[in-house]
This record gives structure tokens, sequence and C-alpha cells, in this order.
């Protein structure tokens, strides 16, 4: 099968649009999902030495595989562009079919592309350069798109280079880094991220997905996908607790981290949990100089697609109002993901007044500080 047939969706798009009894308030969409419509797209913003690596090696694509192109989960009816390609790799798609109908103010666009899964490391920096120069060139000249700086992790000092050379630029509002890393995030080697994010007022956006070699469960490797896919929140998990606990959030205070694609109906229990031994652990991490959830409200955003919506939509309430912080949330689509095909799904059923307003863009245009521009 070929690649373009394997992403072709037979359904015809449906309609979708922002619910009528949202109030008129910005609405910023957190996680809009773009990608080459092939590896050659970025072959311009390559030197030649790795167009011709590229060639040599036979590389087809370095699309994300969290998405398996045949599964009902992967995207929406219409999103693959006419003249093909993966879905989200068509600007002028993505205006018609979400930013225009939604009356997006902003939008934060996520290129997962499987950068982090390169072993050659001069390979890797030369990719994700090449990555953000095409978002920039193809994409962020849109005025309602903002978008997420690609970074090789493999190499932390030339990846804050490169946040470096972009952390000036109005057009990026964060640093993206996949879940599944190869060591725990909080980690100091990566610290010169983090450094350079918070010198130029970016956020940290931790993505679901990414290619560390470690499996998703810490008992091993599971046989399905489902299994994988499901394992993404403790994942997450994981890494949140790494980021509190190795100090990062103390070290770099004005450093906003958004995790994304994770959900967050496992937060409050979390919390509760890293508190409680917290209080007996305290001498061995210092650093931690207050709760883990104060630190953890203060510093973390999380998006809410995924929304694990229970049955009864009265529990999900409950969980938002035991995370302690209307603040904390934040609006998105995961388009052209699966997620975003049930509009009146996209925010915690009984969220009103100034938490939805909240939600909705307020939360989202303080942490990445587009209330500035």
């Amino acid at each position: 099968m070929r690649q373009a047939d394997a992403h072709r969706s037979p359904d015809p798009a449906p309609e979708y649009r922002r619910p009528a009894d949202w109030p008129e308030v910005d609405l910023v969409d957190t996680d809009v999902h773009i990608t080459p419509p092939s590896i050659e797209a970025l072959f311009p913003y390559l030197p030649q030495r790795w167009r011709d690596y590229v060639r040599e090696s036979g590389v087809r694509s370095l699309e994300s595989d969290l998405y398996p192109p045949g599964s009902p989960l992967s995207a929406i009816p219409g999103s693959v562009p006419a003249h093909g390609g993966p879905p989200g790799s068509d600007p002028d798609l993505l205006r018609t079919q979400l930013l225009d109908p939604w009356g997006t103010t902003v939008a934060v666009t996520n290129c997962v592309y499987g950068v982090d899964g390169i072993h050659n490391p001069d390979w890797a920096v030369a990719m994700a350069r090449a990555v953000n120069d095409w978002q920039r060139a193809e994409w962020l000249c849109e005025p309602r798109l903002r978008g997420s700086i690609v970074v090789a992790g493999q190499d932390p000092e030339r990846a804050a280079a490169e946040v470096e050379r972009l952390g000036g630029l109005d057009e990026f509002v964060q640093v993206l880094m996949p879940v599944r890393s190869r060591t725990p995030l909080g980690q100091r080697h990566y610290w010169p991220i983090y450094e350079a994010a918070e010198r130029h007022g970016l956020a940290l956006g931790v993505h679901a997905g990414g290619a560390g070699g470690n499996p998703m469960s810490p008992v091993g490797s599971p046989s399905y996908y489902l299994e994988e896919y499901v394992l993404l929140a403790q994942a997450f998990q994981a890494q949140l607790i790494s980021l509190v606990s190795e100090g990062v959030l103390v070290r770099f205070p004005e450093l906003r981290v958004v995790l994304i694609e994770g959900g967050f109906s496992w937060l409050p229990p979390l919390m509760w949990r890293f508190d409680k031994n917290w209080k007996g652990l305290r001498r061995e991490i210092p650093w931690v100089d207050r709760l883990p959830s104060e630190i953890i409200r203060e510093s973390v955003r999380f998006t809410a697609q995924p929304l694990d919506a229970p049955a009864d939509a009265r529990r999900l309430l409950q969980v938002v109002e035991q995370l302690g912080s209307d603040r904390m949330l934040l609006f998105s689509t995961d388009y052209p993901h699966r997620q975003f095909d049930d509009p009146a799904c996209s925010a915690p059923h009984g969220l009103a007044g100034d938490a939805l307003v909240g939600f909705l863009g307020r939360n989202a245009l303080d942490v990445y500080r587009l209330d500035e521009e």
C-alpha cells in the first residue's frame, strides 16, 4: 500500500464548528498537529550533505507512529489533502477545516516528527533545524499560528543553541520535547535547554510520542497498540515527577511546562501521593522547598484532549475541582486526530463562568505570554 493510500480516509469531511453556547472570548487551541508532506519537503532547509545522506540511506519518512495511519484514532475524515500526503500537512486545509469555522484566535502548532529517534546526533541536529525553518517559512506566516521549536534532545548543548537561534522570534512560543525520552526529562544534562527556554520566555511542551528506546510500561514491552496508547498516561506521570523532584521548576521558576495530549484525570491522586511521600523523604531533595502539588499548580499546565470523560459528566467536573486551580487546563482540539471529532466534548461538561473563559483562552494567553504581544 502506498503511503498516500494508507492515510486516505474514505468518508467526506463533516462540518466542525465552535459550539454555539460558548462565550465569545479569545479561543486559543494549544495542540494543532502539522507535519511535512514528505521528507523531501525539508530538503530546501537542509545542507546538501544531509540531503545526500537521506537519499543514500533510503529514509522515506520520520513521521510519528503514535497514530498509525489505519487506526480509527488517527485522523478525522477529510483531513487528508486532496493532492495526497499525511493529515496535517496542508495549511489551506487547516484554515478551512479548523481555524475559520472555529473562529480560532491563536493555534499553537506541534510538529511531532521523529527527530528524537535518530541515533546520529549530527543528523538529528540538522533535521531539527530544518523542521523549524520549514514550519517558519510554510506555516507560521499564517498570523493565527504560533510554533513549537523542535530540538534534538540527544545533544542538549546544541538543542539549547537552536532555542537561542529562534527564541527571540514572535512566531515561536514553546520548545517541544517528546514524553518518551532516553532519560527522565528532569535530569541535569537537559537543563541548558530549559535555561534557554526560560530566558526567552518560552514554555516547555512535553508531547505524547517519541522514540526514546525505553518500553512504555515499567514492567516491559507490551504486546498491543491499545496497551501503548493507554500507558502514555504513565509516561506523563513519570516525567512530571522527574521535573519536580530533580528541581527543574525550582531552578527555573519562570519556566512553564505544558503536558500535551496526556490527559489530566490522573493528576489529583498523583499530587496527593506525591505530597504525602515528600513529607517523609524531603531531605533527599532539599531543593523542593514546598509541597510538590504547589509547584505543579504554579508551573505546569495540561491540554484537555484527549478528554477522559466518564459517562457521568459530573465526575469529570469533580476531578477539575480537585485540581485546586482554574489555571491548569488549556483548550485543545488535537487536530487532525479523532479527539477533535466531537466539538461538544471539547470542554469538561459543566465548566462555566471564569473557569470556562480561562480554559478556552485566557490560561493559554498567560502561559504562552501571548497577551504581551
